[in-house]
Parts: C-alpha cells; sequence; structure tokens
C-alpha cells in the first residue's frame, strides 16, 4: 500500500500519461501519421530529383499531360495528405503535453490546425489537374490562353500568401511544442532538441541565395528525425494498459 508521507506522482510522467486507455488509439493513429510523414520525404525528393518542378504553368500542363500521377507529385500533393493526417500527431501530442502547459500546447494545436488548412490552400494538385486537362482538350486559342491565364493564377497561389504563412506557422509549431517536451518526462531532451533545430532550419528558406536554400532542404534530416523518434513514443503509449 502506497504510504500516505510519498510524494505525489508527477503529471509529466510516462506512467501518469499512460494510465488513461481512452487515448490509446489517438497515439497510435498519431505514431502511424508521424511515420506517414517520414516516408513522403525520399518519396518527393526523388521527384523532385527526377522531374524537377517546372516554373511555367505550360510545363506543368505537359508534365501532367506525360504523367498524371508524376504531376500530382511533384505538385506536392502527397504533403497535403500529410498536412491532413498530421493533424492526428498534432492531436495526441497536446493530448500527451498538455499536463506540462496547456496554453501553450493550445496554441501549438490551433497553429497546427491552421498550418495544415494553409498549405493544404496552397496546393491546389487537383485543380492544376483539372486545367492541364481542359487545356488538352481545348479547340481555339482563346480557349488555351485562358486556361494558361488560370494556370499561372495557380502557380501564384502555389508560391503565394498561404504557403509563406504555412511555412512560418509550421516553424512556430515546431519551437513550441519541443520547449514544452523540454519541461517533460514524457520525450527525451534529444528528440525536443532535434524539433527546435528543425524549426530554426526550416526558416531558412528566407536567407538569400544558395545557402538558405540549402538550409531549407537540410531542415528534412531533422525533421524527419523528430517524426521518427515522436512515433516511436507515441506507439508506446498506445501500447499502454
Amino acid at each position: 500500500m502506497r504510504s500516505p508521507l510519498a510524494s505525489p506522482q508527477r503529471v509529466d510522467e510516462p506512467d501518469a500519461v499512460a494510465t488513461d486507455p481512452r487515448w490509446n488509439w489517438l497515439y497510435r493513429i498519431g505514431g502511424a501519421a508521424a511515420v506517414f510523414a517520414v516516408v513522403v520525404i525520399p518519396i518527393q525528393l526523388l521527384v523532385f530529383v527526377a522531374w524537377g518542378q517546372p516554373e511555367t504553368a505550360l510545363g506543368w500542363f505537359t508534365l501532367f499531360q506525360d504523367n498524371e500521377l508524376v504531376g500530382l507529385l511533384a505538385f506536392e500533393s502527397l504533403f497535403v495528405v500529410n498536412a491532413v493526417i498530421g493533424i492526428a500527431t498534432a492531436l495526441a501530442l497536446y493530448v500527451v503535453l498538455r499536463r506540462v502547459n496547456e496554453s501553450l500546447m493550445t496554441i501549438a494545436l490551433a497553429l497546427g490546425f491552421l498550418e495544415s488548412v494553409a498549405f493544404i490552400v496552397a496546393r491546389p494538385a487537383l485543380d492544376m489537374l483539372y486545367l492541364s486537362n481542359q487545356y488538352a482538350a481545348a479547340t481555339t486559342d482563346a480557349q488555351r490562353a485562358a486556361l494558361l491565364a488560370a494556370g499561372e493564377a495557380m502557380l501564384a497561389t502555389f508560391n503565394g500568401t498561404a504557403f509563406h504563412v504555412g511555412i512560418n506557422l509550421f516553424s512556430i509549431y515546431f519551437l513550441i511544442v519541443p520547449l514544452v517536451m523540454l519541461k517533460s518526462n514524457i520525450f527525451s531532451k534529444l528528440t525536443a532538441c532535434i524539433g527546435i533545430v528543425a524549426a530554426i532550419l526550416n526558416w531558412g528558406l528566407y536567407v538569400p541565395g544558395g545557402i538558405g536554400l540549402f538550409l531549407f532542404t537540410l531542415s528534412v534530416l531533422p525533421l524527419a528525425m523528430w517524426n521518427v523518434l515522436v512515433a516511436r513514443r507515441l506507439f508506446q503509449l498506445g501500447r499502454a494498459p
């Protein structure tokens, strides 16, 4: 029997979190979503290296007509899927870490939702596929010109406000969650530090020149490592009785 003089269990200890089985399936699904985020990275990098990303609407239309699947992947449709199912990971992390700092985790959860919506808006892959098919079926120059103009508008969205809002919200989210992790015993300090590095490198997009592109590309490494560690921990929590 537990002594009445014994110190109470800290709420940020793993055992305290895992005692509530109601969240087990959320932990498992959130872990699976984190694994999917890791799998997406090499697939997208392979597509970028093999086929690249056209700079004009006509180039995209041609790519879609040559191979619809490649066109969708090049337009980062897998990142859209990841943004949707990644909400499960954000929810799981909120449930686990809210005991440590509920205010910050509530803010992080809201930012995670907004980031997902922003990225979905910024990657209208199916819209571009539709325009490509319409362009291929067009019979007059006027129709083709109108469709090309619509395609250029899609490209403006691809690189526009929603994309940059998503990038910045993503980085802020990846700063808040690891900082909360540092104050808990649920995730390792290594997991938290890797998340912070990923967030900082993600802002490399705004560093001018090739250095910025290098830093932004380099951010995929700590991001993948962070997702692996988070998935592993969530699966552990999901198996708890």
